[in-house]
């Protein structure tokens, strides 16, 4: 049987890490993870800004969407969270971690 999960307050649940991020003045990489019930989960998200507004493209290994399905989350409204949480900079920030210069 299929264990669900209460998505409800699924935003609390969910730490992001970043750990590296590169990129220029209209994109930028960014390297990281998030923790969910003590489990964590690696991610790769491409940042856009400026023209059209903001928007966050997250790819999540085919290992880590299993393990969510695994565990009774929706990987899509976890990755939903990730995303909207990488907008409102709702992040950690890990120490030594690379970005790019600050634009002249």
């Amino acid at each position: 049987m299929k264990r669900e999960v209460d998505d409800s307050n699924l935003s609390k649940k969910i730490v992001v890490y970043v750990s590296n991020s590169t990129g220029g003045q209209f994109a930028s990489k960014i390297i990281g993870h998030f923790i969910i019930n003590d489990m964590k989960f690696r991610f790769i998200a491409l940042a856009f800004g400026r023209i059209g507004g903001h928007n966050i493209n997250l790819q999540l290994p085919k290992t880590s969407v299993n393990n969510l399905k695994k565990n009774g989350y929706d990987p899509e409204l976890v990755q939903l969270e990730i995303q909207q949480k990488l907008l409102d900079g709702d992040i950690i920030i890990l120490s030594g971690s690379r970005s790019p210069p600050p634009a002249d």
